[in-house]
């Protein structure tokens, strides 16, 4: 059947009323299935018409609707038909599902580091079936009571406190009404650390081959945690919700969390087995104060439908930054949303895949899953700081509680949110949606200026879009050593208009900066003196997140064709050396990279252009009185950028422990980098990687092991890794996107360019394997460094293809439209 569409869920959702889910699941019958057995109350607003439950099973054994038996044959594709619904309903199925492989359902994993089995339910956005009977929509929300079978020596954590344990049989307090998508239970030989505050009940969880380093990370992840509570305390009338407060580190997850309520799973490489940088820490930290978040925004209060998508993941990331920035000890954490988050944003809103942030027109479930963007994300978080700007903080959250209060445990749509503001705030909040909610793409602010024998006599900006911003105008002047701020101007800029900044004429700034402090949401465009200055002295700028936020305008330069790579590359060299902000030697050197080198340029400039990484990273190293954290940050890079024969020679030195810089060393993590970039030059082969992999066996090893295999420039090695994408069930999710990250490393001119004729050839069949198969084989594997006219040719008539999976055509569009974009800068 066809995904969920939305006026089927309409239909649904004004037909029934959920009251109860009692699901109980069997997790000792094997390695394959597990029994599902759900009980589900609801009742019906029109007695005797018909509706249908959701549900994916291996094997339907029994259904009964109110006592009568149904036939289990009446399963068309993913939905069974209740026919002749009572006013008040009672359905059983009893049914056994598949275990996931791709983080889809119940994911099964075998820990390669000593054989335990661990599993985790992943439901959203329409996953939950294929773990237990449902009407899988947002807006039919309901307390759901879980009972589980477990093996022996195993232990469980699920959305509500656990009520009894015993023989192998665990049972769960209801939840609060929640909606299917939000059902988790995670469970296998798991080792805790608990804690608590303010009243709340605190877990931690994890496999046992990473107790020591949850043991050892423990601490600041309940800092975290307790600091954004107290801070969520503060903005909102209502306390948290759910009870018990689990945090769950899963193997092999999709996404960096889910806001499940009272049980939020993370994907366990936060626990940072390899030593982290700061950047690691912030964004952790992040992470965990963005789930909790979701608590309100999601959780408490869901969207009625996923064209309102926004209402849960905008409002998350906003406060996930704002909270970490606010209330942890990461307060530089806009910095990093500045340098790495909005360039996700932007990239996506330039797309032809582009889509208002609220609002959006979808249609289908499917539509929805690839919505996950960095519209939804990062767009829709510099929106909310744009509003919160206008508004005010008191009456921004006090139409935020008021919302809360209205919806609490319900569902709610955009109009819901916009009343609330607007009451609270006696202002146009839906004047300001239309401009800001409801359209797309982005808009450039641009700063002209007249001067006269170099003296300033007038600076405006020009606001060359359809949509108001109140932004500050920063001034920089030079005082030795640094570019520091003179205090600048407040001006709103009307939708397509100009304003004069008078303010900024008595001090004669040498640079000057629209959007000072990352209040808006627009491209950036600079007076030619300001331009001069940035090219000059762009690491002299005192304020870290302004030099975030030009080091992003650099980056926008070069995919706009206006910077070369070759001049970007030039910046990185001259002032990325002496740069102090860890989040933004990462961010620029892994575009430097990946993209200016990596996309922007021709294959015959590359060389010379990751020489350039290469020399930086080291140039990092070498600096006296750098932090540890950076310092790791530059090694990192320079493992990744080592190719020349004293790189590779260095490289090989640093796998035995000679060379390396004082005080550093080659994380499990670092030595796989190695490996594969050894691996990729044809100076490891598979006996070298068997014995690293011999080394340190576990999770990263394997997937090390698989990204270094895929590496190797063999024809054979190539056909191997080859067949194991393409091969439905062959790896798990995260083996499947670390043998496409290797792939394309290596490999004649010829070779490839066969493999790229295979891949539009080959990837639409993948559709039919799942969103996160498609996401990885459209996303990772896909050919990014080939901006040629030939390989652009068979993606857009790949394109053209009319059997295309939602996920398949959108993943080929994004990627379709970057390759179009690095080809035109190429020229």
């Amino acid at each position: 059947m066809p995904a969920l569409q939305r006026t089927e869920a309409t239909l649904r959702a004004g037909l029934l009323d959920v009251r109860s889910y009692t699901v109980d699941l069997d997790l000792t019958r094997g390695g394959e299935v597990f029994g599902s057995t759900t009980v589900i109350r609801f009742d019906c607003a029109e007695p005797g018409a018909d509706a249908f439950v959701d549900l994916e099973p291996a094997a339907l054994h029994r259904v009964e609707l109110n006592g009568r038996p149904l036939d289990p044959a009446g399963l068309d594709g993913n939905r069974l038909a209740l026919p002749g619904l009572a006013a008040e309903n009672e359905l059983l199925v009893e049914a056994e599902m598949r275990y996931s492989r791709t983080g889809e359902g119940l994911h099964r994993y075998t820990d390669p580091a000593d054989g335990e089995v661990y599993l985790y339910a992943t439901c959203g956005p329409d996953l939950a079936p294929k773990v237990f009977a449902c009407f899988d929509q947002p807006d039919l929300k309901a307390p759901i009571t879980l009972r589980a079978t477990l093996p022996p020596q195993w232990t469980a954590v699920a959305n509500g406190a656990v009520t009894e344990s015993a023989d192998g049989r665990w049972e769960f307090a209801p939840t609060r009404p929640i909606s299917t998508y939000l059902f988790t239970v995670v469970a296998g030989p798991l080792h805790s650390v608990r804690g608590e505050h303010d009243g709340i009940p605190l877990g931690l969880h994890a496999r046992r081959s990473l107790a020591a380093e949850l043991e050892r990370e423990a601490e600041e992840i309940f800092e975290v945690t307790r600091a954004s509570f107290d801070r969520l305390h503060e903005l909102f009338d209502e306390r948290y919700p759910f009870g018990e407060y689990h945090q769950a580190f899963v193997p092999e997850f999709n996404w960096g969390a889910m806001e499940n309520p009272g049980c939020v799973v993370f994907r366990d490489e936060m626990l940072f087995r390899s030593e982290p940088t700061d950047a690691d820490r912030e964004s952790r930290a992040m992470v965990i104060c963005h789930e909790m978040a979701h608590m309100w925004f999601g959780d408490l209060v869901t969207m009625r439908w996923w064209d309102d998508l926004w209402l849960n993941e905008s409002f998350a990331e906003m406060l996930g930054y704002r909270v970490a920035a606010e209330a942890t000890r990461f307060n530089g954490a806009w910095t990093g949303f500045a340098v790495k988050r909005k360039g996700w944003g932007y990239d996506a809103d330039q797309r032809g895949s582009t889509h208002p942030v609220a609002g959006n027109g979808t249609q289908s479930v499917a539509e929805a899953v690839v919505n996950f963007d960095g519209i939804s994300y990062a767009k829709g978080a510099s929106v909310l700081r744009q509003l919160v700007a206008w508004l005010g903080d008191e009456a921004f959250f006090r139409g935020i509680n008021a919302y809360f209060a209205r919806h609490r445990y319900g569902n709610a749509e955009l109009a819901d949110f916009l009343a609330a503001l607007a009451e609270a705030s006696g202002r146009d909040v839906h004047g300001w949606a239309e401009a800001w909610l409801r359209t797309s793409g982005v808009d450039t602010l641009r700063v002209e200026t007249e001067r006269d024998g170099g003296k300033l006599r007038s600076v405006t900006v020009v606001n060359e879009g359809s949509r108001p911003h109140l932004i500050r105008v920063g001034a920089y002047a030079m005082v030795e050593p640094y570019l520091r701020a003179w205090p600048g101007a407040a001006v709103e800029v009307p939708a397509g208009g100009r304003v004069a900044v008078p303010e900024l004429l008595d001090d004669q700034p040498e640079l000057i900066v629209p959007n000072h402090g990352d209040l808006t949401w627009a491209k950036l465009r600079l007076d030619e003196r300001s331009r001069e200055v940035l090219t000059a002295s762009l690491g002299a700028i005192e304020d870290e997140q302004t030099r975030a936020l030009l080091w992003e305008h650099a980056r926008d330069l070069v995919r706009d064709g206006e910077l070369t790579a070759a001049a970007y590359l030039d910046l990185v060299e001259r002032h990325l050396p002496g740069e102090s902000a860890v989040s933004i030697v990462e961010a620029v050197l892994a575009f430097a990279a990946d993209n200016a080198a990596g996309r922007y340029l021709d294959p015959d400039a590359r060389p010379d252009a990751i020489a350039v990484v290469s020399r930086t990273a080291r140039a990092l190293l070498r600096r006296e009185g750098v932090g540890q954290s950076l310092r790791l940050a530059a090694l990192r890079a320079a493992v990744e950028s080592s190719a020349n024969a004293a790189d590779l020679d260095e490289l090989r030195g640093w796998l035995v422990g000679e060379g390396l810089p004082a005080g550093l060393a080659l994380s499990p993590e670092l030595r796989w980098s190695a490996m594969a970039r050894l691996a990729a030059k044809g100076a490891a082969g598979e006996t070298e990687i068997a014995v690293e992999l011999l080394r340190d066996p576990g999770t990263e090893a394997e997937l090390g092991a698989a990204r270094a295999r895929a590496a190797r420039p063999e024809p054979e090695a190539k056909e191997r890794a080859w067949q194991e994408m393409f091969t439905d069930g062959t790896l798990s999710n995260h083996l499947l996107r670390a043998t496409a990250e290797g792939f394309w490393r290596s490999g004649e001119e010829e070779l490839q360019q066969r493999y790229v004729r295979r891949y539009f050839a080959e990837l639409p069949g993948a559709g039919g394997r799942g969103d996160t198969v498609a996401r990885v084989l459209g996303h990772a594997l896909f050919p990014k460094s080939r901006a040629t006219a030939e390989t652009l040719a068979l993606a857009e008539e790949c394109l053209r293809q009319s059997e295309l999976t939602p996920s398949v055509r959108r993943v080929l569009a994004d990627e379709t439209d970057d390759l179009r974009r690095a080809h035109r800068v190429r020229g």
